[in-house]
């Protein structure tokens, strides 16, 4: 079968399964925050030792990227900072006094919104607070996800001095076109002059995110971008596609399905992508990401080392993840939590010395063998069963052996070379939750 023809037969709405069960399957009835403690609190004495990941969620942007997914509160007003981070620190000291200590940190990561957005003092103020005396672990790695507009030498500066050593910018696209349309500026030669100083500074990765299939985007547009981020040279990057979701992010509304590359005219932007970075010396790990053979993120993937969780790819693993601030999520392994979803709702709850978890989710025998494999997939293109395959996973699976996306042999899955385009789809023949409950609205983005 051609390639478009797999195109037009896989192109469905599917997660992008950073976790297991997806959010919309998450089994919130059965789920309270004193259950979400007890597990939390039997995964860290089991873990304690490797300890935790965590993830910091600061919400706030000066202008709208009406393209964005994520959870955000757009305000020019710098007044909002300090009374945030001061919820963050009691949500925080919270946990530790759950934990009975303050945990190790073996990974940290600053995302958003936009964290650059606040000043470089008052990250300083909320990192040294939740680091305490010892700072963080040498070995730890520490990121923040940085805006090219208002990423500063002082903001290089003091998260180097606090062990940060991978900085992540959102690009997108550099075509003036698609950035008048998504609200978002940037230049090759600001990049190009972030990227520079923090590698000066001692930063050892940086990753640039693009995206494929932003509304005015050509590929001779594309390829103009990418030229340009060959030429600076980044570490990694993470090359989505856009997820198109109105009915979820009212600034999507800002243009139309017309504007948004679609079907064939969308899948040739990627794979004219992938072929330029991997001609450029990128390699391909997991799903939409590739890193150069010097960087971690690559050596994890060979070594099989490589996780994902609701960060994304990392080369780290723990057990627990826990995410600080509004809408953040977190996974001690056998449950999730996610917190209120409003500024104003973290806050109260936070002021109320309540942890902000408002939803969550248990996870069953079959949830986490699933998970197991998902993951697997993933990370490592392949799983294996302990016993036979299951027979509804074998059927759901073989219209994608037909067509040469996927091999099984016994109780090996593999996905073939042709299949990790369709990584999304391989996951959802496994994703039992979902086969359950076929959605009756529209949950998740095209799969391509």
């Amino acid at each position: 079968m051609e390639v478009a023809e797999l195109l037009r037969k896989y192109n469905i709405a599917a997660p992008r399964y950073t976790s297991y069960p997806t959010v919309p399957y998450w089994d919130n009835e059965n789920f309270n925050e004193a259950q979400w403690k007890g597990r939390l609190a039997e995964a860290y004495r089991e873990h304690k030792d490797e300890g935790i990941s965590l993830y910091i969620h600061l919400p706030f942007c000066e202008s709208l990227c009406t393209y964005c997914g994520c959870n955000t509160r757009i305000t020019k007003n710098h007044s909002v900072e300090l009374p945030y981070i001061d919820a963050l620190l009691k949500e925080w000291a919270m946990y530790c006094a759950l934990l009975g200590e303050r945990p190790k940190i073996k990974e940290i990561h600053l995302g958003g919104g936009t964290p650059t957005f606040f000043s470089a003092a008052n990250l300083k103020q909320l990192l040294e607070t939740i680091a305490g005396a010892t700072h963080f672990d040498k070995d730890a790695s520490c990121s923040f996800e940085g805006h090219p507009d208002n990423t500063t030498e002082a903001h290089l500066q003091i998260l180097r001095d606090l062990g940060f050593r991978r900085l992540s910018l959102g690009i997108q696209d550099f075509d003036p076109k698609v950035q008048f349309m998504i609200n978002r500026y940037q230049t090759p030669t600001q990049v190009h002059e972030i990227t520079k100083l923090s590698r000066k500074m001692g930063y050892q990765s940086v990753n640039f995110d693009l995206i494929y299939g932003l509304p005015g985007q050509t590929k001779e547009g594309l390829v103009e971008t990418i030229i340009d981020v060959i030429a600076i040279r980044p570490d990694r990057i993470a090359f989505y596609s856009y997820a198109h979701v109105p009915w979820i992010k009212a600034g999507q509304r800002h243009f139309t399905e017309r504007d948004i590359p679609q079907g064939d005219e969308k899948f040739a932007l990627y794979q004219k992508g992938r072929e330029m970075l991997v001609a450029a010396g990128y390699e391909e790990i997991g799903m939409d990401h590739f890193a150069l053979k010097t960087d971690s993120l690559y050596i994890a993937s060979k070594q099989n080392k490589l996780h994902r969780n609701f960060m994304g790819y990392t080369d780290q693993h723990t057990h627990i993840l826990l995410g600080l601030g509004v809408s953040s999520i977190s996974d001690c392994d056998t449950a999730f939590a996610q917190n209120a979803k409003t500024v104003e709702e973290y806050k109260h709850l936070i002021q109320d010395e309540q942890l902000a978890v408002q939803k969550g989710h248990l996870l069953n025998a079959e949830d986490l063998q699933i998970r197991k494999h998902i993951l697997r997939l993933m990370c490592q293109s392949n799983t294996c069963f302990t016993d036979d395959i299951p027979e509804e996973v074998v059927e759901r699976l073989q219209p994608m052996v037909d067509d040469r996306l996927v091999a099984i042999r016994s109780k090996e899955v593999k996905i073939l070379p042709l299949g990790r385009s369709f990584l999304r789809n391989v996951c959802m023949a496994f994703d039992n939750r979902l086969w359950k409950k076929q959605p009756q609205t529209q949950l998740f983005s095209a799969s391509i």
